[in-house]
């Protein structure tokens, strides 16, 4: 038993399930030619996105990463209006000018995907610091990668988070490459988040691809950061499906060490946890049916969508 009501397992199945779906969409429609400029599918890793954010408010804030649809979805945007975004189309979250890697929606506390690696992370502290001096119990996720975990600007926001107690929890997405360059190569620990004690706070390290464990496991940093006490560091271990980008053949991936991360896919975890929790497999077809009707209705929503306006372009640059 997981502990958790059976809503919300399908709550967090559903979300994980149109994440990978929505993925596999804008992969076909990339090949079509209708998205263009890069797509950093979130295929493997959908556990992380849905395991943290199920155990958020709402009005909590996120800050997401190149790679971030995942994070975007499980926060509750609409598949149609995050397709339309990557289409280039005016109804997009940012009316077409943000793309697969800047999606944001402040009506939704999304303050946005960053395409420089580690870029989110000061955001995230910057954020932190307002939730504080405004006094509420928000708190703010940075979502980023074992890649990002080795810039500078990755320390410095530890520790000017430490000092100041603010209200952050950094989840480190630790899907084992910085494009193609194996983590046992950029670190000599097993577990980045040991990271965390050289600022005086807690880490943890957790298997990223159990959505429900890494959910139990915010409890923690989340009664820390509204209590005042602070952020903390949570690894979560996990493996891409593919190579960094749609582009890329992921060669350099172990087929072993592949066909043993897609063994535990996140997805087919989160299945398994509806069936132990006595959820039958017609109950289950409706969510996938529901899922796969929400897709095809964003497709042809993006494609019939129109394009952003010159003119409106133009006069608000000139407005600026």
């Amino acid at each position: 038993m997981t502990g958790l009501s059976t809503d919300l397992l399908e709550q967090m199945y559903e979300s994980a399930l149109t994440i990978r779906r929505f993925e596999q969409v804008a992969i076909e429609q990339y090949r079509q030619g209708n998205i263009r400029g890069y797509l950093h599918p979130y295929l493997g890793e959908e556990a992380i996105a849905v395991g943290v954010i199920s155990a958020l408010r709402v009005d909590d804030y996120i800050v997401s990463t190149h790679r971030g649809h995942g994070h975007a979805i499980a926060k509750g945007h609409e598949p149609k209006l995050m397709l339309a975004e990557l289409f280039g189309k005016a109804t997009g979250y940012c009316r077409g000018r943000g793309g697969s890697m800047h999606v944001a929606n402040l009506e939704l506390n999304n303050l946005g995907a960053n395409g420089i690696v580690g870029g989110g992370i000061p955001m995230a502290v910057g954020a932190g610091m307002a939730i504080k001096l405004k006094k509420t119990s928000q708190v703010i996720v940075s979502f980023f990668s074992d890649g990002a975990a080795n810039n500078g600007v990755f320390h410095e926001s530890l520790n000017l988070a430490a000092i100041y107690h603010l209200p952050v929890i950094f989840v480190l997405e630790n899907n084992h490459y910085a494009v193609s360059t194996p983590v046992e190569d950029t670190a000599l620990v097993n577990d980045l988040s040991i990271r965390a004690v050289g600022y005086g706070i807690p880490g943890f390290t957790l298997d990223g691809n159990d959505a429900v464990m890494i959910h139990q496991a915010m409890e923690e940093p989340l009664d820390r950061a509204r209590g005042g006490n602070g952020p903390s560091l949570i690894e979560c271990k996990t493996f891409r499906h593919g190579g960094h980008h749609v582009n890329d053949p992921g060669l350099y991936m172990p087929k072993d060490k592949l066909e043993y991360w897609r063994s535990r896919d996140p997805v087919d975890i989160l299945r398994s946890r509806l069936v132990d929790s006595g959820v039958n497999g017609e109950e289950i077809e409706l969510i996938d049916a529901r899922v796969e009707k929400t897709m095809e209705e964003a497709v042809q929503f993006a494609l019939s969508s129109p394009e952003p306006s010159l003119e409106e372009f133009l006069r608000e640059a000139a407005e600026m």
